[in-house]
């Protein structure tokens, strides 16, 4: 069963539980305790109710290592409030541990003030936080662009000379990226005692979505000088970065060497940056002939990077290719005919030829036909530093 939650096979996990239980063997805790977190990844709510009454059944609740996985699950499931029950109820020493995942629970949850609350009660119940505790705060706070929050926690790190470890020191650098601090980032970065390629790929990232595509090069060729291998998600965060900077040598060798030196199959992940990237810097040709080589040819997000740099460019004919071959693959979505209209427009068709006119007006209709409903306004909110 370990084996298989360590490769994320779930189901199998599920199933091997069933079998031992209708084979007569003794429930464990270490069974328990793979089956709380497979259960917990699955989001499946009646068998985590299940393992609760097992475990209740059994007396497990006196272990606190139980108590904590029964936490994560319910955390996990969206249910904090059971989770807290749990917490509260439970006649045994509470760990720090124990504190940790509650608290990530709450900050996973969107409930920061209620996670900051239960990080002041752990204070005052003479439980020491520690770096993994303020970790998940501080993610919290970066997902919501609580910057103020985030520093003021910061501050507590550095009060309390928390050791500045690969979890607490990630998650430092991850908020401030997010915020555009990069200079604080960076601080952060060359204190660490020790890096892992997940903070690496952070920087990575961080500094490519700020308008600092070169020095994100930099740090990757920095993280292959220093012997860390790179993943699939660190090559996400260089293709991107290479999009947003346009530098389209750079992130064609980077696709190259993920490939051919790393031996990583790209995802449609990859394969949307690359084609943004094309299509970014005017080679839309190249981009639509990657697209009909990939292995998912129907995958809507990469047709629509090339739409998107159609509009730009003004190839109407690239363009209505492209949604030719989205409408074989997805229903229609207004935003495409938008998109097109807009490469209409780019490219100086006005006024507009007859036949021209005529494939105008459809895309409007299309565009305002009420089987397509109209398109939401969005809204989101971030702290602004003056």
């Amino acid at each position: 069963m370990g084996g298989y939650l360590g490769v994320f096979q779930y189901d199998v996990v599920v199933d091997l539980f069933r079998k031992l239980h209708w084979d007569g063997y003794r429930t464990s805790v270490t069974t328990i305790l793979n089956m709380l977190s497979a259960v917990g990844e699955m989001r499946n709510v009646l068998i985590g109710e299940c393992l609760h009454g097992i475990c209740i059944k059994i007396g497990f609740l006196l272990d606190p290592r139980v108590v904590t996985a029964l936490i994560s699950m319910y955390g996990k499931h969206g249910d904090i409030d059971f989770a807290r029950r749990i917490f509260d109820e439970i006649d045994i020493k509470k760990d720090v541990v124990m504190w940790n995942c509650l608290i990530d629970g709450y900050a996973k949850n969107g409930l920061l003030e209620e996670a900051l609350e239960l990080l002041g009660l752990m204070k005052r119940e003479k439980a020491r936080p520690n770096s993994s505790t303020v970790a998940g705060l501080l993610s919290a706070c970066a997902s919501s662009g609580a910057l103020t929050v985030g520093q003021s926690i910061h501050d507590y790190v550095e009060k309390q000379q928390l050791a500045l470890d690969v979890v607490l020191g990630t998650a430092l650098l991850d908020m401030y990226t997010k915020s555009g601090l990069l200079g604080k980032a960076v601080d952060i970065f060359d204190r660490m005692e020790s890096k892992d390629v997940k903070c690496w790929t952070a920087m990575i990232l961080g500094h490519g979505v700020h308008g600092q595509a070169n020095y994100a090069i930099t740090l990757f060729h920095r993280m292959e000088e220093e012997g860390f291998r790179p993943n699939k998600v660190t090559f996400l965060a260089v293709l991107s970065s290479c999009s947003h900077g346009g530098l389209v040598t750079e992130g064609v060798i980077s696709f190259r060497k993920m490939v051919e030196i790393y031996g990583l199959m790209p995802e449609v992940e990859h394969y949307g940056c690359i084609i943004d990237l094309l299509g970014r810097a005017g080679l839309l040709e190249d981009a639509y002939e990657l697209i009909k080589r990939l292995p998912n040819e129907g995958d809507a997000t990469a047709w629509r990077a090339l739409l998107a740099a159609c509009r730009v460019y003004g190839n109407v004919d690239l363009g209505e290719r492209v949604k030719r071959e989205l409408e074989k693959i997805c229903d229609e979505h207004p935003a495409d005919s938008l998109v097109l209209s807009g490469a209409y427009a780019m490219a100086g068709w006005i006024p507009y030829p007859t036949s021209t006119l005529e494939k105008k007006e459809n895309l409007v209709k299309e565009v305002n036909c009420k089987q397509f409903g109209t398109k939401e306004a969005g809204c989101s909110t971030i702290e602004l530093i003056f």
